[in-house]
């Protein structure tokens, strides 16, 4: 009798290698991989032979670079999506993305399943399982590492015990998830907040102490608030992060170091590198100060704080994240011209914008002669913007003299 299928979102990682030989064993089901490329930055050859090896009947291996990159980066882009402040969401907008590669797939081998490697207490298992019911409703989920409920370490020993090679160990047990827009490191001696990043935490940026002892600078091109070239050379949005990160990495820009606030209730230390998301997300926040009108500057800001939090707790195929993208969309409009940054000792500094949709007008600007602000104006523009509060004070004052 032909065995029903599981559709697996495969990494290589210690959690989906364990993953392949568990939904075989407890399940009885035959295991299809689907390994999606977003720029981890190794070879997928490898990651296939070994879903392979481990017993999957199904490997498929996609390159979804470009997609990510067109789709899901350049709408966090023009959002300077950041969770919290300081995340690139670089795990986080990957994740849609895959569970869409996985529904794919499971439509194409007849599968009732999909499964994941994500844990019971992290933010995936819901990025992961509110995509799938998004996309198709229809397919049940399953989750062997929440199920198994093991530690790290059991599930290395685990791991071991049935020949299944992993890249981790005991003495450097980290969680590592890593595409074009950033890499997250977490659990191992991470764990402690007090004790600082050991060295072997860095895979990408390089260490402050270690960075180049002269700056470097570099000009971002913009067009309605997506990077389309560098020191005025077009070039594809994935070449640019590709050597923003190399750029960066090499001036130890981007290397964060965070409590988090997870959305299943707890706090995190969670280490995250992405020079390239921090270099072009510095660089369009600044090109935008230059290119939009007051009021929508300040709403924007509040409207990308909401969308950073959509994207952060697996809410992408929803409405209010879609509409709000399409409010992003129309912001950047007129959002284009050069930012020029300079990369230092871990930081990214705007040195210089220009841009030929600029609001800003020297004549309006300047102290110096030239100046063609009108001064005997302001005294009225401030009388009235004050008189709602002038009106309250007055009132206040006779309520306390009748009292």
């Amino acid at each position: 009798m032909k065995r029903e299928r599981v559709v697996l979102a495969y990494s290589g990682g210690l959690d989906t290698s364990v993953a392949i030989h568990w939904l075989r064993e407890k399940y009885g089901l035959d295991v299809v991989a689907v390994c999606v490329d977003l720029g981890q930055g190794r070879e997928l050859k490898e990651v296939e032979r070994k879903a392979w090896k481990l017993g999957c009947v199904d490997v498929t291996v996609e390159d979804a670079r470009e997609v990510f990159c067109d789709e899901f980066v350049s709408a966090a882009i023009r959002a300077n999506a950041l969770y919290e402040g300081q995340y690139p969401l670089s795990t986080a907008l990957a994740r849609p993305l895959i569970a869409r590669c996985c529904v794919l797939a499971a439509r194409r081998v007849k599968a009732g399943f999909v499964a994941h490697g994500s844990t019971g207490k992290g933010n995936d298992q819901v990025r992961f399982d509110v995509s799938f019911a998004s996309l198709a409703p229809d397919l049940k989920v399953i989750a062997p590492v929440r199920e198994w409920d093991m530690t790290r370490g059991k599930e290395i020993e685990y791991a071991k015990k049935h020949g299944i090679p992993v890249p981790v160990d005991i003495d450097r047990p980290y969680s590592a998830d890593m595409n074009l827009w950033g890499k997250s490191t977490e659990c191992g001696v991470l764990e402690d907040p007090w004790r600082a990043p050991p060295r072997d935490a860095y895979d990408w940026v390089r260490p402050v102490e270690d960075a180049p002892d002269r700056p470097e600078s570099i000009e971002i091109n913009f067009k309605q608030g997506v990077p389309c070239g560098l020191n005025g050379k077009p070039v594809k949005l994935i070449n640019i992060i590709e050597k923003l990160n190399a750029l960066g990495a090499k001036h130890g820009v981007g290397f964060v170091d965070m409590m988090e606030n997870r959305l299943v209730g707890i706090k995190s230390r969670e280490t995250y590198e992405a020079p390239g998301a921090t270099i072009i997300i510095t660089a369009h926040r600044d090109i935008e100060s230059l290119t939009l009108t007051r009021d929508l500057h300040h709403f924007k800001r509040i409207a990308e704080e909401r969308f950073s939090e959509l994207i952060y707790d697996g809410l992408w195929y929803t409405q209010l994240r879609e509409a709000l993208d399409a409010f992003f969309r129309r912001s950047q409009r007129d959002v284009e011209g050069t930012v020029r940054v300079r990369l230092f000792k871990g930081r990214c500094l705007v040195v210089g914008r220009k841009s030929g949709r600029s609001l800003y007008d020297e004549g309006l600007a300047t102290y110096d002669a030239g100046d063609v602000f009108d001064h005997s104006a302001a005294a009225g523009f401030i009388h009235v913007w004050g008189l709602p509060h002038a009106t309250v004070s007055r009132v206040e004052r006779k309520r306390r003299k009748k009292g």
